[in-house]
């Protein structure tokens, strides 16, 4: 018998960064070579943008140490990081708690369908997400979130009972 081995040759890794508006199933995922907070100040430049009529965009995202709007100031004048800053309500999900950010579950169903495979460059990446983006924002697909405040209150009581304790 003969043995041969095969090695697996990394062509690198990549960042999604993703929004998606859970009433009418449209969503923006955009991929990114790193996870920076240039990145991420880019990506909420884009989503601003997509919702020009919006006074206020309500975000709630992780605790990535780049999602802050500290950022803004870091990448953009002040006056521009100023006025961006002013368009977001951000909100974080508590750690260890991301299954509570439904923007988790857009991010399974983009890994499910395209990101199953092996994909040698982030151009064909970009393109394989984007196709899969479009699809998903044609069919409208939503999530039905069924985590009501009730269910909250109860799942996440022992928080609460900390919060209460130091206040």
């Amino acid at each position: 018998p003969r043995r041969e081995s095969s090695t697996y040759v990394r062509q690198g890794t990549a960042c999604l960064l993703a929004a998606f508006e859970p009433g009418t199933g449209q969503r923006l995922v955009e991929v990114s070579a790193r996870r920076t907070g240039a990145d991420y100040c880019r990506f909420l430049q884009r989503l601003a943008a997509s919702y020009p009529q919006a006074a206020k965009i309500v975000l709630v995202q992780d605790n990535l140490n780049t999602h802050t709007d500290a950022v803004f100031y870091q990448h953009l004048p002040a006056q521009e990081a100023r006025a961006l800053a002013a368009r977001f309500e951000l909100h974080y999900t508590p750690k260890n708690a991301s299954w509570l950010n439904m923007v988790e579950l857009e991010l399974s169903a983009i890994a499910r369908q395209c990101l199953h495979q092996r994909i040698p460059t982030q151009e064909e990446l970009t393109a394989h997400v984007a196709a899969c983006v479009a699809e998903r924002n044609a069919a409208r697909a939503t999530v039905k979130w069924q985590f009501t405040l009730e269910k909250a209150r109860v799942k996440l009581d022992r928080h609460y009972q900390k919060i209460r304790v130091t206040n």
